[in-house]
């Protein structure tokens, strides 16, 4: 699930308000963290924040009718952003030629140039997938993406065909400089300033996940779990160093390109990574980079390499959760798999843009 409208409005509040720290959050990553490879999601979300910081031609204007940027250097094939009360437009390109997103109560619809087709992606609260204390609501059975990542253990192996769809990261919501995160509220009594700053109506649906986002993360974990909510790449950092120590590696999801819903097979070369204790990071859908961190137990990772009907290669990460005893009966895993909590091992693919901590 993309959060188009709130990645736009975060990469303005980037311009408008750039933080000046000691350190960028790639200079703190490799200051604290020499040894450890950055995952190429998240150098990719460093590298699409920098670039549109460093575009100097960029103007933005900020009034009651929304946000207007214009980053084209007043010639034909720049960027123009528009964000009133019927959403947001962003128009990318020569005329005619361009990219065009619009953003409303329906979800999002993206039209690439006068030949694409249009592509919905549904925008909606709802529990997520990867928080384990939660039912899964019929709309979420029906249409999440989410639910072909499911799996079990026996299935681990070269030669299983599965139904996936890996995520692209292109459009993430960028970092924020730690000291930068810290001036922004994100607490259920402040939302009502949250939605103000972001220029969002009570109510609405950008509105409504930003609700659910920030509840989750107050909100107690199931039983075992110790849980963080990240507002910067800096402090995601300090979260796992303070339950794993000095010496990690993180790994994500890769993909070699952009895929829908399609067939995918496991080849031969699946092994595991890391011991039963590890910190995985899910994004979540907010205005700048959020993500919902929790130390694991009793949970097995293995890197995954799968091939598409098409071709498409990747490079998934698994995790296989030994102990589902606390989990919601009624949660998407159980209902999926047909399986009992605590029964046997639940399984599931990381989307490309999550990342997996654990012991060096």
């Amino acid at each position: 699930m993309e959060f188009r409208l709130l990645h736009v409005l975060a990469s303005l509040t980037v311009i408008v308000a750039t933080s000046h720290a000691a350190l960028t959050p790639e200079l703190y990553w490799k200051s604290v963290l020499p040894n450890t490879q950055m995952p190429k999601f998240i150098n990719d979300m460093l590298q699409q924040q920098s670039d549109f910081m460093e575009d100097e031609s960029t103007s933005v204007d900020v009034g009651k009718g929304g946000v207007n940027v214009d980053a084209g250097k007043g010639k034909p094939g720049g960027t123009t952003v528009g964000v009133g009360k019927g959403g947001v437009g962003v128009d990318t390109g020569s005329p005619g030629k361009g990219t065009s997103v619009g953003v409303g109560k329906g979800g999002v619809a993206v039209h690439a140039g006068p030949k694409g087709k249009p592509v919905y992606v549904g925008v909606k609260p709802g529990p997520k997938a990867f928080a384990y204390k939660y039912a899964a609501s019929e709309t979420q059975l029906r249409h999440d993406r989410n639910v072909a990542l499911f799996f079990l253990e026996k299935d681990l192996k070269p030669g299983t065909t599965m139904t996936l769809h890996f995520t692209k990261t292109s459009d993430s919501a960028a970092f924020l400089p730690r000291e930068k995160a810290k001036t922004l509220p994100f607490s259920s009594d402040k939302l009502p300033d949250i939605l103000d700053h972001f220029s969002l109506k009570p109510g609405s649906v950008e509105a409504e996940i930003m609700k659910d986002t920030i509840k989750e993360c107050e909100e107690a974990g199931i039983k075992g779990e110790e849980k963080y909510c990240a507002t910067s790449l800096e402090s995601m950092i300090d979260y796992t160093k303070s339950k794993l120590g000095n010496n990690v590696k993180a790994i994500s999801t890769e993909v070699n390109k952009g895929t829908q819903l399609e067939k995918f097979t496991i080849n031969a070369g699946v092994r595991r990574v890391a011991a039963d204790e590890s910190v995985v990071c899910h994004k979540e859908n907010y205005p700048y980079a959020v993500f919902y961190c929790h130390k694991t137990q009793r949970t097995r990772l293995y890197v995954v390499p799968m091939k598409g009907v098409d071709g498409t290669e990747a490079k998934a990460i698994a995790a296989c959760h030994t102990d589902t005893s606390a989990w919601n009966p009624k949660h998407l895993a159980f209902q999926v798999l047909k399986v009992k909590p605590g029964t046997v091992p639940v399984c599931h693919f990381l989307p490309e843009d999550h990342v997996v901590w654990f012991h060096d």
